[in-house]
């Protein structure tokens, strides 16, 4: 992706949020040359991976396979004697017809919530013993506390105010409808952690390489120095 491109595409996302009356906290305003002046007393928010998200999922297209996502708190997985916070929160963007690529979490659970902006559109399966896709089995969801049974594959949308929980090892994806415009999402989870925790069916890879033609308006949550 082009640096260019991701400027654009987080200005877009801080708009979505301001429309929908959510304010930021202070450090996901922070320019690269304050961030350049930051130490030891951001660690939390350099090990923690908070902060911007920009990814394609290494297809090359994030006009059709891409999210942006922002990460307001989280814990960690790998480190929780240092960081034992057992939650975390994010905003995710996702555009008409954008779709992140199915996948299901090992450890977290989340609850999905439909901010504002359009009609959010989702696929789910059952992970079977192989992590392939349970393509008998019903899926059984918890939709702002109405349980559902649902057969495998179903689809599923979701309007401004609603919500879903993810529960371990379900696969899902999803995308903003068509014609309803990009979809401001609410995510409220168990600690998050990109690393290891994300199994993915099909998608080359989490972060995107970026050219660099033109200098970045906010460092993503994997560009912070002092990582």
């Amino acid at each position: 992706m082009k640096r260019s491109e991701i400027n654009q595409i987080i200005r877009e996302a801080e708009a979505l949020l301001a429309e929908n009356g959510f304010v930021l906290p202070p450090f996901l305003n922070w320019t690269p040359e304050e961030w350049a002046e930051k130490g030891a007393e951001c660690a939390e928010i350099r090990d923690n991976q908070l902060g911007w998200d920009v990814t394609d999922f290494g297809c090359g297209d994030f006009d059709r396979v891409g999210l942006t996502a922002v990460t307001l708190r989280n814990g960690n997985q790998k480190h929780p004697e240092k960081y034992p916070k057992p939650y975390a929160e994010k905003y995710l963007v996702a555009r008409e017809n954008q779709h992140t690529p199915m996948h299901f979490h090992t450890c977290k659970m989340e609850d999905i919530i439909n901010r504002g902006g359009g009609i959010l559109v989702m696929k789910l399966y059952c992970a079977d013993e192989n992590d392939g896709l349970d393509e008998k089995r019903d899926v059984e969801i918890v939709c702002d506390g109405v349980r559902r049974v649902l057969p495998a594959g179903a689809v599923i949308e979701l309007k401004k105010g609603e919500s879903v929980t993810y529960t371990q090892r379900l696969y899902h994806e999803f995308w903003a409808k068509e014609g309803c415009g990009s979809v401001l999402i609410g995510e409220v989870s168990m600690c998050n952690d990109d690393d290891t925790d994300n199994h993915f069916l099909t998608a080359p890879g989490r972060f995107p390489a970026i050219e660099e033609d033109e200098k970045p308006y906010r460092l993503l949550c994997n560009e912070y120095p002092g990582r």
